[in-house]
């Protein structure tokens, strides 16, 4: 008769003793998978002075933006398109304005032609837009993302920025990997920082404007 009190006895303790460690180790998992992403910087500079392939101007404002600048030689950089769209356009690139923003010098208008063609037996091009300008209008959006990083001789960067529908860019402000904990972008020429830190940080912005829609809707009802 004794056995089974002990027996539950045991189960008990083992219970209050592995379930603040799960607790943690969940918590623990995912640095950014609760709470808004940071913003790192502010008021990035409208991109109007751009237009896409078809010759429509393109903006920041009111969208959700991953931007990037994959320069004049875009096809030697098309990996970087290509981990991106495999990683993180493929399966969010159907939530409303949400886009992504690739700016180039107007040389690389043919080559874009190309990868645009790639890019869609990937996922429709919708949400992904290629936009023109000189070397000046790109120089000046990238110094106004207020970054540590730089653009090649040839405009072009692996890196690419989560900028919200008020132009901010959001990052993070704590992660072990980047200069004083502060990463601004994300080496889309690296899978596993794709893979992990960028798609978990879109995820967690676009649930943050999710939310704020459903909260809208509740009070309006």
């Amino acid at each position: 008769m004794e056995e089974r009190p002990q027996k539950f006895k045991f189960l008990v303790l083992g219970v209050l003793f592995l379930l603040p460690i799960t607790v943690y180790l969940f918590f623990a998992s995912g640095v950014n998978n609760f709470g808004k992403l940071p913003v790192v910087t502010e008021n990035v500079i409208e991109i109007s002075a751009f237009n896409d392939l078809e010759g429509n101007t393109v903006q920041l404002e009111d969208r959700i933006t991953v931007l990037g600048f994959f320069g004049e030689d875009l096809i030697d950089n098309q990996a970087y398109a290509y981990n991106l769209a495999h990683k993180i356009y493929k399966k969010n690139h159907q939530f409303e304005e949400f886009q992504f923003v690739i700016l180039l010098p107007k040389s690389a208008r043919n080559q874009a032609l190309i990868l645009k063609t790639k890019i869609e037996e990937i996922a429709p091009t919708t949400s992904w837009r290629f936009a023109f300008s000189d070397a000046l209008e790109i120089t000046r959006v990238f110094n106004s993302l207020g970054s540590n990083l730089t653009l090649n001789n040839n405009n072009a960067s692996p890196y690419v920025f989560i900028i919200d529908k008020e132009r901010n860019v959001r990052g993070r402000d704590d992660d072990d990997d980047a200069e004083d904990g502060i990463l601004y972008g994300f080496d889309s020429s690296i899978i596993a920082e794709i893979n992990n830190k960028m798609s978990d940080d879109v995820k967690v912005l676009l649930a943050e404007y999710r939310d704020a829609r459903k909260d809208k809707s509740k009070r309006k009802i």
